[in-house]
């Protein structure tokens, strides 16, 4: 049984449609990615899931029933808004939020700690959260969402303001969660985390889904690139959709080359051998999932225009 599923679900806020007949489903122990860039219906996706805003149409299930409270403690959420209390010690925000859903204080303490230490803070365990630096403050917003070690776990915009040893941690613990039977959603503009990460993806863009599934399928879409370097000339050759000339060393030159729908490199590689191409080097190259974003989407998702949901 799904963990999470959206059936046609569409979210209007006067004239406009900030999500629009998203169909999606989410596997225990999987890790699925929300991309888009700013107002792709990220966060108002994740909202309604998490029954903060309720869909304008269609259906949501969450752990085997509509959103609700009921679930709460079944669900860990890290909201794109980072805020925690300012003037309360990290261990005492940490239980806090475990006493919400539903944990013993001793038990949501134990676990805090636990948290803390993996997070190298167990020595600012008594500190105020206004005297941590935002990394500490957001290490500790993460540890609120994982102390109840939940089954569903929400992460909106997670690695936003991260350093890089802080965003590997985050990795880290994303991939910790989906070991033990987790599934993990997180919305993000960031290409490279969901490549690295992803099981699946869906991509959005102003609320309608242009792609969902694996990186693999997201590769299939767009044509693989080889560079090579050959003394022949190529510019007559078939299978070629676009080639592009790099520079020269003596009789040698480098090329790009955009294959036609449907050739595979390999294939390219076979006709080069039997027609007796000359190659120095023959590099195949699928496409990123960033290039495959703009692919779908039309730009890159650092540049789409702000809009008036996410």
């Amino acid at each position: 049984m799904s963990v999470l599923s959206m059936h046609g679900v569409t979210k209007r806020f006067g004239d406009i449609t900030a999500v629009d007949a998203l169909d999606m489903h989410v596997e225990p122990g999987e890790i699925f990615g929300f991309l888009g860039g700013n107002g792709a219906g990220k966060t108002t996706s994740l909202r309604m899931i998490l029954d903060i805003i309720r869909p304008t149409e269609g259906r949501i299930e969450v752990l085997g029933a509509a959103p609700g409270q009921e679930r709460a403690d079944r669900i860990g959420f890290l909201p794109e808004e980072r805020g925690l209390y300012p003037n309360m010690k990290a261990i005492e925000t940490i239980v806090y939020f475990g006493e919400l859903k539903g944990m013993s204080p001793k038990a949501a303490r134990t676990e805090g700690m636990a948290l803390l230490e993996r997070f190298d803070l167990a020595d600012r365990a008594a500190s105020p959260i206004s005297d941590m630096s935002k990394g500490m403050a957001q290490k500790v917003q993460l540890a609120t969402a994982l102390v109840n070690s939940p089954e569903l776990l929400i992460l909106d915009e997670p690695f936003s303001g991260l350093d890089p040893v802080n965003q590997q941690l985050l990795e880290g613990e994303i991939q910790r969660a989906a070991q033990r039977g987790a599934a993990v959603v997180f919305s993000t503009h960031i290409m490279q985390h969901a490549e690295r990460l992803c099981d699946r993806l869906l991509i959005l863009r102003k609320g309608v889904k242009k792609f969902e599934g694996d990186l693999a399928a997201a590769q299939g879409l767009v044509p693989p690139t080889v560079r090579l370097t050959t003394s022949a000339d190529l510019s007559a050759h078939a299978g070629i959709a676009a080639l592009r000339r790099q520079d020269s060393d003596g009789d040698w030159t480098h090329y790009e080359i955009d294959l036609a729908d449907g050739l595979e490199p390999a294939m390219l590689l076979e006709q080069f051998t039997r027609d007796g191409v000359p190659l120095r080097r023959f590099e195949a190259r699928h496409a990123a999932l960033h290039d495959i974003f703009v692919h779908l989407v039309g730009s890159a998702p650092d540049a789409l225009p702000q809009g008036e949901a996410q």
